[in-house]
């Protein structure tokens, strides 16, 4: 999906624009700003992604409080508006970006979506503090940064019991010490993911996603 940040990153060969796959704003292009770390995520992933998540949650959208912690182009977030999410919520630092997005929420009215501008770090943690519980978090942060590893014990703190951490990473995921890999293809979840399992796993070019949930 999608990202920037505070930190020197290099520039990605982002698309100028993605789309939003399905629901009520089908096909509606969304503009890719020029931004350090920016990575939509394609639509292929984001088709199976949303495919993975109405299975699993019956299609029930509209009782789904959504978390985009890097928003980026917004492709996760409006995704999930488009598809009847009750609320979403995108957080972006990158000033650019952040105007992007506030002009597609104002082009497609979607006032379901709440788009905070900020550094996403100190955003989850104020979330965090004032009680928010969500049922999806996408976590897409650019990669070779030490934001993953930052942001995500918060992250998994802000979940319902029953929710799903959307996750995207340099490389696949497997249970067990964060930081041992397998393979060069491979790294150990995170210790704060004790007790939780990778329901769903695939890969695109350089990009492995994931979707976690609790077992406990």
């Amino acid at each position: 999906m999608q990202k920037k940040s505070n930190q020197a990153v290099s520039h990605s060969s982002a698309p100028k624009q993605v789309r939003i796959i399905a629901g009520q704003w089908k096909r509606t292009p969304l503009t890719v700003v020029d931004a350090p770390g920016l990575r939509p995520t394609p639509d292929r992933v984001r088709e199976t992604v949303f495919n993975w998540l109405s299975f699993l949650c019956q299609t029930q959208w509209s009782t789904m409080r959504c978390l985009d912690v890097f928003a980026g182009s917004g492709a996760l977030g409006f995704e999930a508006a488009s598809r009847g999410a009750g609320q979403v919520t995108l957080l972006e630092a990158y000033t650019p970006a952040a105007v992007q997005l506030e002009k597609i929420k104002l082009k497609l009215n979607a006032q379901q979506v709440q788009i905070i501008r900020g550094d996403a770090r100190q955003i989850v943690k104020k979330l965090l503090a004032s009680g928010e519980q969500f049922d999806v978090i996408f976590l897409d942060p650019p990669f070779h940064t030490d934001l993953l590893a930052s942001i995500l014990p918060d992250c998994v703190n802000l979940l319902h019991s029953h929710g799903y951490l959307y996750m995207e990473a340099e490389k696949a995921l497997t249970l067990g010490e964060y930081g041992h890999t397998h393979n060069s293809d491979t790294v150990d979840l995170p210790s704060c993911l004790e007790g939780w399992q990778v329901v769903r796993s695939d890969s695109a070019g350089k990009v492995y996603f994931h979707l976690l949930q609790r077992t406990i």
